[in-house]
């Protein structure tokens, strides 16, 4: 009998990002209007950038264009969300990140499951933003306890997806028909569902604590709630979703336009109103909101001093801004984000020398050419052409942003305060394991890139 051989990781969560994609295309039909404006908007700027279309080129990005997209999904309970780590590891991807949303009224806490090595990220870029519910942030107890025993009534993975869970992690892997099998299986866990589990009133009581808190709990699955492809001009998709019939948010999530972008800029339009149908109803009355249509640029991944200087430029445009961002104050707010990072410099050598941002270098033809310098500096190599340097994309996500997006798509009337904020430790225990520091990930990479540029050239850098 011959043995079947396992099928990578990575080529595993390449076939399921691509069936994520035709089942949400299916769903939401406006996700494949976002889609072809996102493919002809990035045709557009790589015709008239021939620049931005050679850096691709050449560090490999082009590749990974067209399937790059992340999909974000929430659940209720720890043992829902070690389930979905063992899931996601099957497809070599591990939670990178923690990121706590209280803070704007979100009660939610997350993590990012994605690939961590370069070259697995360029066989498929895609990653999960994944957040649990903090059941302990409802105040009212008796909802609380409604929410946590709905919950435990419910099991978000098919029978088939647990087996093969349990199969790869036994045997080290799967083969081609389990993989196929397994890609099925998983997909469950993300449909949409057009029936509650819960009766209106109880929907209603859900909602009013917060609206994701309805989302979450009222039912029998978690279903995707956006699925977001890369863009390489936001700001033209922004401007062209209304002339598709697409409305977008007010204003795009994270830093103002640049000439060398940093970090993750992010729009959405707003959330379908699906209908739905209550337990206590023989057809379908109500409706709910909760899934909806998102854009991303990415650029630079920023150093933890880069990252800094970010966060406190976009706290002084906040904070003079008085305000959540919205339709009403959209203008002063993107000319208060472009005052304040007037100060964050915009080009690839002032990040690189100022330590701001994280790149990976390659051996020119000129260096090979002239391999065996033998002692010298990064710096002088850069100097005389011998090695390029190209910015590290960001692979990670935003809390501002993230809460910014869900905020927009959850209505004003969402937003609420709470006491307690961060718990790391919490997320962590239910998780089953340490979330991964994307920042050391990113020192990995780029250390690794100086490292294969010294072996290639035969030098010894100093």
């Amino acid at each position: 009998m011959t043995v079947q051989p396992f099928i990578s990781p990575d080529l595993i969560r390449q076939r399921f990002s691509r069936a994520m994609s035709d089942m949400y295309r299916e769903e939401v039909p406006l996700y494949g209007a976002l889609m072809a404006l996102v493919e002809q908007t990035n045709r557009d700027v790589l015709e008239r950038q021939p620049h931005l279309a050679e850096h691709l080129r050449s560090t490999g990005e082009i590749e990974r264009l067209d399937m790059e997209r992340h999909g974000a999904i929430r659940v209720g309970t720890a043992s829902e969300l070690a389930t979905l780590a063992r899931l996601f590891a099957v497809m070599g991807m591990q939670p990178v990140g923690y990121y706590d949303l209280t803070p704007a009224g979100v009660p939610v806490h997350s993590t990012a499951f994605r690939a961590v090595h370069e070259a697995a990220l360029r066989i498929s870029p895609f990653r999960v933003f994944t957040s649990l519910l903090r059941l302990e942030l409802i105040e009212d107890p008796e909802v609380r306890e409604f929410a946590e025993s709905v919950l435990a009534r419910r099991s978000i993975f098919t029978e088939g997806a647990l087996r093969l869970i349990t199969q790869a992690e036994t045997t080290g892997g799967l083969n081609e028909a389990e993989t196929a099998e397994f890609v099925l299986q998983a997909l469950e866990t993300f449909r949409w569902h057009h029936s509650a589990t819960v009766t209106a009133t109880q929907y209603q009581t859900l909602s009013a604590q917060h609206r994701l808190i309805a989302d979450v709990v009222a039912f029998k699955g978690p279903h995707i709630n956006h699925l977001t492809p890369r863009t390489l001009d936001i700001d033209i998709v922004q401007t062209q979703m209304p002339a598709h019939g697409i409305t977008p948010k007010a204003v795009i999530e994270g830093p103002p336009r640049r000439n060398c972008p940093i970090l993750l800029r992010q729009t959405s339009f707003k959330a379908l109103d699906e209908p739905i149908a209550f337990t206590d109803q023989n057809q379908t009355h109500g409706s709910h909101s909760a899934r909806f249509g998102e854009i991303e640029q990415r650029g630079a991944a920023l150093t933890p001093k880069g990252r800094a200087l970010y966060d406190r430029l976009l706290n002084a445009a906040r904070e003079e801004l008085g305000d959540f961002p919205n339709e009403a104050n959209a203008a002063r707010y993107n000319a208060l984000m472009t005052q304040h990072f007037a100060e964050f410099p915009d080009s690839l050598d002032g990040m690189r020398e100022q330590g701001l941002a994280y790149f990976r270098y390659f051996a020119t033809e000129k260096g090979l050419a002239a391999a065996g310098l033998g002692e010298t500096s990064l710096q002088d190599l850069l100097r005389g052409g011998y090695v390029k340097a190209e910015p590290l994309v960001y692979e990670d996500f935003l809390p501002v942003s993230a809460a910014g997006i869900f905020q927009s798509n959850l209505g004003g009337a969402a937003q609420a305060h709470y006491g307690e904020h961060s718990n790391r430790q919490a997320f962590e225990q239910a998780l089953g394991r340490s979330t991964i520091d994307e920042l050391e990930l990113y020192a990995e990479t780029q250390q690794r890139s100086v490292e294969q540029c010294a072996e290639a050239l035969r030098i010894n850098l100093t």
